[in-house]
């Protein structure tokens, strides 16, 4: 078996280019920003087709890239039925909750709190999406740093801050403009990418594919658990109902998503944008989860590097087969994939956790006669600045954690996540909820999660952990809520 190779000069030379390129897209954009509308929905004129690829390219990072594979190397296909999950989540947000967004024409998801419930809900929203995405990007900027140590010998500390310097630069200038035209250029590569290495690596396994499915069947890669044992690792109902709750956390009350959803011309348009994202999305899922059958026959009959300790975990088998076994430039180019989607999703976050923060906290608590566009645009700047620092600072925090990517990052998701869900079905489908009662079940579910996780998480699958954790914040807020109803939501302009 191959050990770890280097990069060719070659490789370097169009890994280089591909990261510049990236650069110069995000500097292009900043061209004609004069407003915040500018600066965070790219003047609201974004076809639908693009905000689609937009939307799931910030969902489909490096971590994705790395960690979808790998968790199916190890553990068979079980997790990757999670995509069924999105034919419940994607029309749930369209129809129910997307109008709530739009017609409002907030900046933020977070506005919706202010006039449903009170300022505090809003603010509390905002800080914990704010805590979250911060924690869900460092994870993306490990990934291509982790990527990278193994293929090019370049230490971990040393791409994490390339990764977060380049990515707050482009950002800082360019906006969401620059962040959508990126994420289509990493979302085509990364397709095209992941397509060459499962052709490859196929053509080189007895039998092809029948060969990959056969090896996988043997060896009980296609097993799936129907157990409704909350502690089996990634049963049928946990990905399905699990998995539903995971993604309307990302889809219907992250500001990353809501964002992209506001850059639409109409409300039909971003709601078309939704469901041509899903059926976008299952094809590169159905690939990229694919891949790592592929990769598990591959190094079945090559032999594994994990257990040879040619790797350390199974998060870097896809850069271990992209050094070893694709042609000098084919690997600079994949390698630069991985990298550039990590960066494409956390620009698209500090952009969002920007807009968060300029809008729901800045902005509510200053006084408007001192607000001017050209004071809102420099302070968008500037906190732009500051979390892409954040975000790189946070990243040597994830590498740490031991467990994989796969449940690094959606233990993350969940632990904000599943309370936030509860916040917006508690307002949006009670009428009894108040501030009140809101605030303390947001707050109780945030602590059971918590507990979860440091008391019981062998106990119950990090899948479950978003749906308990809407649940608890729905059952208490509406407990605690008392008889005084809160007034309706008006959908109003800002």
């Amino acid at each position: 078996m191959p050990k770890m190779a280097n990069f060719s000069w070659l490789d370097y030379t169009i890994f280089g280019a591909y990261l510049l390129a990236s650069v110069a897209i995000g500097l292009f954009s900043a061209r004609g920003q004069e407003t915040m509308k500018d600066y965070f929905l790219a003047g609201q004129k974004v076809n639908r087709f693009v905000v689609a690829m937009t939307i799931m390219a910030a969902l489909f990072s490096g971590v994705s890239y790395l960690a979808g594979p790998a968790e199916v190397y190890k553990n068979g296909i079980a997790f990757s039925l999670v995509m069924l999950s999105f034919f419940i989540a994607t029309p749930f947000t369209a129809i129910y909750l997307l109008p709530f967004f739009y017609n409002s024409r907030y900046f933020t998801a977070y506005h919706f709190f202010q006039d449903r419930f009170s300022l505090s809900v809003r603010l509390l929203a905002s800080g914990l999406f704010i805590l979250r995405v911060s924690l869900w990007l460092a994870a993306a900027t490990y990934a291509p740093a982790l990527a990278l140590e193994k293929v090019t010998g370049l230490p971990l500390w040393f791409t994490i801050m390339c990764t977060g310097m380049v990515t707050t630069v482009y950002t800082v200038f360019g906006g969401m403009k620059a962040v959508i035209w990126t994420d289509v250029m990493q979302l085509a590569v990364l397709f095209g990418g992941q397509l060459v290495i499962v052709l490859l690596a196929a053509s080189k396994i007895p039998g092809g594919f029948a060969g990959v499915w056969e090896t996988a069947g043997a060896d009980g890669k296609l097993n799936i658990s129907f157990s409704f044992d909350p502690s089996v690792h990634a049963t049928f109902w946990a990905t399905i109902i699990g998995g539903a709750f995971l993604s309307l956390v990302q889809m219907a009350t992250d500001q990353v998503s809501v964002q992209r959803y506001l850059t639409a011309g109409s409300l039909r348009d971003a709601q078309r944008s939704l469901w041509i994202k899903l059926w976008m999305m299952l094809p590169v899922l159905v690939l990229f989860y694919g891949t790592g059958l592929v990769l598990y026959a591959f190094y079945k009959f090559q032999g594994d590097p994990l257990s040879a300790g040619h790797i350390q975990k199974e998060d870097q088998i896809l850069p271990y087969f992209v050094v070893t076994q694709l042609p000098s430039g084919l690997a600079g180019v994949l390698i630069a994939a991985i990298f550039a989607a990590s960066m494409s999703t956390v620009s698209a976050g500090i952009n969002s956790l920007t807009s968060a923060t300029l809008c729901d906290f800045y902005q509510t608590l200053s006084k408007p006669e001192s607000l001017t566009e050209k004071l809102l645009l420099a302070k968008s700047r500037w906190y732009t600045l500051f979390y892409g620092v954040l975000v790189t600072g946070l990243a040597f925090f994830i590498s740490t954690m031991k467990s994989n990517l796969v449940q690094s990052v959606n233990t993350i998701i969940a632990l904000v996540g599943g309370p936030m869900v509860g916040l917006f079905l508690l307002g949006i489908f009670t009428k009894k909820a108040n501030a009140r009662g809101a605030i303390i079940g947001c707050v109780v579910g945030f602590v059971a999660l918590l507990g979860i996780n440091l008391f019981a998480a062998k106990q119950v699958n990090f899948l479950w952990h978003t749906m308990i954790g809407t649940i608890i914040t729905m059952v208490v807020g509406l407990l605690t809520s008392g008889r005084s109803a809160s007034p309706s939501v008006p959908h109003r302009s800002p």
